[in-house]
């Protein structure tokens, strides 16, 4: 699987991203909100990424945080929510506001989403609230690339654990520590809970 690319920006068009790896141009779709963050033509950039392989295409979409696409790969396991949709929610709320709204059970804040009715948005907070104890704003949301705190909760959402008890498991932890050491302390943390 593909879980990044970096690289040199080709072209911006809204929803699509071309971003060029060492000779090999990459097309990818990404949440509106993605191109606001994003530096201009020509400007070298991390992408995280989502590869979907369905039997008519290759589908490579575009995060520009951790955050985002574990929101995203969140939203397509709901049933009746494809990547558009899931794009569209990314587009209409940053990961961290999703969370709270679907968490909330807040659907007016969810219906308000260009493609989100009412009945979808109910369908997100019943299928997702256990799963959403709100993402944190802090190292998940506004670490960059390579971050080892937002390296560590992705490994523990990975391992199973909620986004909250990631969050919460990783906030106790003393700053300056190592990717592995903040791993091996957030499960000692989390197996003592």
């Amino acid at each position: 699987m593909i879980t990044s690319l970096t690289g040199t920006i080709l072209q911006r068009r809204p929803p699509w991203l071309w971003l060029d790896v060492q000779g090999v141009g990459y097309e990818l779709e990404m949440p509106l909100s993605g191109f606001y963050q994003m530096p201009a033509e020509g400007a070298a950039l991390t992408v995280h990424t989502h590869l979907t392989i369905r039997e008519d295409a290759h589908l490579l979409y575009g995060f520009m945080t951790v955050a985002e696409r574990d929101m995203f790969r969140l939203l397509i396991r709901v049933n009746g929510i494809g990547g558009k949709v899931a794009l569209a929610c990314l587009s209409g709320l940053p990961a961290e506001r999703l969370s709270q709204a679907v968490a909330e059970g807040n659907t007016a804040q969810l219906t308000a989403i260009p493609g989100i009715g009412p009945k979808t948005a109910e369908r997100l907070v019943v299928e997702l609230r256990d799963k959403m104890g709100g993402i944190a704003p802090g190292p998940m949301g506004r670490g960059g690339a390579g971050d080892p705190r937002q390296e560590a909760i992705a490994a523990l959402l990975t391992l199973g654990y909620k986004p909250a008890q990631a969050s919460q498991a990783i906030a106790g932890l003393a700053d300056g520590l190592g990717l592995e050491d903040l791993i091996r302390q957030s499960l000692q943390n989390l197996s003592r809970h």
